[in-house]
């Protein structure tokens, strides 16, 4: 995977919100399709583990936040030579790539209809949100509530240290697979899995995850193809077989059955909330390969 240096990055889809939490408040509240990265978040690890993964923000080494928001505008400016050694301007890059193939794709889908662009928050430790108040431990998530995404960015040394999904393109994975959840939300999809089963192995919060796997491999597909806020730059130069590992790699780290068997405990299907590690896998390389996003009807499909 190569960044190019050359792309003028839309800070104004990113909000560093630091240690301070935000707006918002109440109890945590996360509907279906809500729940942070594919497999990690809320009910599994809250089940099967107790209390989350105990995120912590780093201090020092260029793959964590520091303390505190950062004028991302400044920080990620193209006259930035060591911006991309910053973590949060990589991660900008990556949202601004996912939003511009959006913007392109989600027209395609629903006869015209323009894509809304939903912004990713960094936070440290604790945040509010329209979903209510949450800490780290919760993992990365999307609020269908404000239609935002939320990451503690201290949660990719966790994904490497816990569960060895080592790579850096797990992190792009990470946030397409939630902006994937914004797809839902704007379709429609989110509110009729709400209605369905949320736990079991072919439950609508496992297809609903799986789904939000395979646009996340849609996305890879053309990520290369994604451009800057001039539309003239390319955001990515390349992306390689290497890199597309990455992330099928961490999609089956994070399967139900994998951290199940993590957590000390057997497999019990009727606690999958986000799908093995083989469906992860296989719906995340469906997505890629086929790069159309109406190949990732999980609701129709009678095998996941």
């Amino acid at each position: 995977m190569e960044l190019n240096e050359r792309a003028e990055l839309d800070s104004s889809q990113v909000n560093d919100l630091g240690s301070s939490g935000g707006s918002g408040g109440g109890g945590f509240n996360l509907p279906i399709g809500g729940g942070g990265l594919a497999g990690i978040i809320i009910t599994v690890l809250l089940a099967l583990i107790g209390g989350g993964i105990g995120l912590h923000s780093a201090t020092s080494d260029d793959n964590s936040p520091s303390s505190g928001g950062t004028d991302l505008g400044q920080a990620c400016a193209q006259s930035n030579p060591d911006r991309f050694k910053n973590v949060k301007c990589r991660n900008l890059l990556y949202v601004n790539s996912i939003q511009s193939y959006w913007q392109q794709e989600y027209p395609k889908i629903t006869s015209g209809k323009k894509y809304e662009l939903a912004d990713t928050n960094y936070f440290e430790n604790r945040v509010n949100t329209g979903c209510g108040a949450a800490d780290s431990g919760v993992g990365p998530f999307y609020c269908p509530q404000d239609h935002q995404v939320y990451i503690d960015l201290s949660f990719y040394n966790e994904l490497s240290s816990r569960f060895g999904a080592d790579g850096e393109f797990a992190a792009p994975y990470v946030l397409a697979h939630e902006y994937g959840h914004h797809i839902q939300d704007l379709l429609g999809t989110n509110a009729k899995a709400a209605q369905g089963e949320q736990t079991g192995a072919s439950s609508a919060s496992v297809r609903l995850e799986l789904q939000a796997d395979c646009y996340a491999g849609t996305w890879a597909k053309h990520a290369t193809e994604s451009r800057d806020k001039t539309g003239q730059q390319p955001l990515f130069t390349s992306i390689t077989a290497t890199d597309i590992s990455q992330a099928i790699d961490t999609a089956e780290a994070i399967g139900d059955d994998t951290i199940q068997k993590k957590s000390g405990g057997s497999v019990n299907p009727d606690q999958f909330t986000h799908g093995t590690s083989a469906q992860r896998k296989k719906w995340f390389s469906q997505g890629y390969q086929s790069g159309n996003p109406e190949n990732c009807d999980t609701f129709g499909a009678s095998s996941l």
